[in-house]
């Protein structure tokens, strides 16, 4: 029943993906850790829990960006990169909107991408996944890097030949025909240098602060005893994702087609055949960028009106070629103010260095802020509470640099992005203090 293998393109890279089944709703299967599109089917356990969900949707499978049959990459993927590989898929195949199934580390990015884009999203089904892998203060059901150092070794000294099964799928480990397949899938999904790659991501992934903006009908789901991922982690996301249906079935095999699937399975036909209602696409997350010239009032003076106006033109085109470069869009502009949106937050950090860098010929210093959270819009227009801390962020800058909130940094994990400490503090209007960073780009 594995359908014919495509490649969509998503900037540079293929992005390799299937389409199977004739259901009325699209079904948008995201993996986890590894994944080879045509390998998968040489293993009869997740080629029957495929066929089951391609009955009742028209199914569709892909590689993420630098596994099984997709484009390697040189470095790690970005979460806002891997989040554009869905929406290329979901174009090439001619799929407007589609319910998404994270599973496992796939669920991070269904995550982000569901709460971007309401708009293509019917539902949100999330299976035996977690909104942050490492432990800390808030997350003491996650991985320890006494963990985290054990799978890296694990991966080195015996990538290929399925040991990794006996963590990940206990119940069917020991029966050597599953052992010799999930052998060569793993060969065939990545190399070890690309598992150990795809783990440090896995470790540093943390959309906590995602959750809340998810305002599409979610169901998560867990496996009580889960090897890999403890449930704790998924009875946290239902908290925080508004209105989220939290179901626990019994079972500690951390793959979702090895073991009992059949609670799975039906939960999860049920959730998708029964979602029909469209999601409000007038809250949605969003990056802000706020920018401001500094000593506008002072340049003005010097210049005179003419000249400055002239000067102030020149700046708001310079400003409207950059965002529309990076794939935001401008939503506001006062004078010499601009707010502007993005889909990702490593696009607005590179916008603001670029707008920086440009501003600088002109005779310009720029104070810029960037964060990422729910917005509401209302027409061409942004509001919310989002929007406010990023114009506070903004303020506190100095002139030349680019602050940003821990939300932006923790989502751009993986871009080689740096940051300066910027200390915390007191957001006038906001609750709470905020750690705040410096982007040195």
């Amino acid at each position: 029943m594995s359908g014919r293998t495509r490649y969509a393109k998503s900037g540079d890279l293929h992005i390799a993906y299937q389409v199977v089944g004739e259901g009325d709703t699209a079904l948008l299967y995201v993996p986890g850790w590894v994944s080879h599109v045509e390998s998968i089917w040489e293993e009869p356990l997740c080629a029957a829990f495929l066929r089951r969900l391609a009955g009742f949707s028209r199914l569709v499978l892909l590689d993420r960006r630098g596994v099984g049959m997709s484009d390697p990459v040189p470095r790690m993927p970005t979460l806002e990169e891997r989040m554009d590989d869905v929406r290329a898929v979901m174009d090439a195949a001619g799929i407007e909107r589609a319910s998404l199934l994270g599973v496992s580390e796939g669920g991070p990015m269904c995550m982000l991408f569901a709460a971007s884009f309401p708009e293509r999203c019917t539902s949100l089904g999330l299976v035996n996944t977690f909104a942050r892998f490492r432990q800390d203060d808030a997350t003491p059901w996650g991985r320890t890097q006494e963990d985290y150092e054990g799978f890296l070794a694990m991966v080195s000294e015996s990538w290929g030949t399925g040991q990794s099964a006996d963590f990940l799928a206990p119940g069917a480990a020991k029966d050597p025909g599953f052992r010799e397949r999930f052998a060569r899938l793993e060969r065939m999904a990545a190399s070890p240098g690309r598992a150990r790659m795809l783990l440090e991501i896995a470790f540093e992934t943390d959309v906590r602060a995602v959750l809340p903006a998810i305002r599409v009908p979610t169901l998560v789901m867990h496996r009580e005893g889960d090897s890999a991922i403890s449930a704790e982690g998924s009875r946290e996301i239902a908290r925080t994702i508004p209105n989220a249906r939290l179901v626990l079935v019994p079972g500690k095999d951390h793959f979702v087609f090895v073991g009992d699937t059949e609670p799975i399975l039906s939960e999860i036909e049920r959730f998708v055949t029964g979602s029909c209602a469209s999601a409000s696409a007038d809250r949605v997350l969003a990056t802000v960028l706020f920018c401001d010239v500094v000593g506008a009032t002072e340049r003005a003076a010097a210049e005179g009106d003419a000249s400055w106006r002239e000067l102030l033109v020149r700046h708001d085109r310079l400003v409207r070629e950059q965002v529309a470069r990076f794939r935001g869009r401008v939503v506001d502009s006062a004078g010499d103010g601009h707010l502007a949106s993005f889909d990702g937050p490593a696009r607005a950090i590179h916008c603001a260095a670029a707008l920086r860098d440009a501003a600088r010929p002109l005779g310009l210093a720029l104070r810029q802020g960037v964060h990422t959270g729910e917005c509401e819009v209302f027409g061409e227009k942004m509001a919310g509470l989002a929007v406010h801390i990023g114009a506070r962020v903004a303020a506190l800058a100095a002139p030349g640099e680019i602050w940003l909130t821990s939300t932006v940094r923790d989502l751009v994990v993986g871009s080689r992005l740096e940051f300066g400490e910027r200390g915390r503090h007191a957001l006038k209007g906001v609750p709470g203090e905020w750690t705040l960073l410096a982007a040195r780009v």
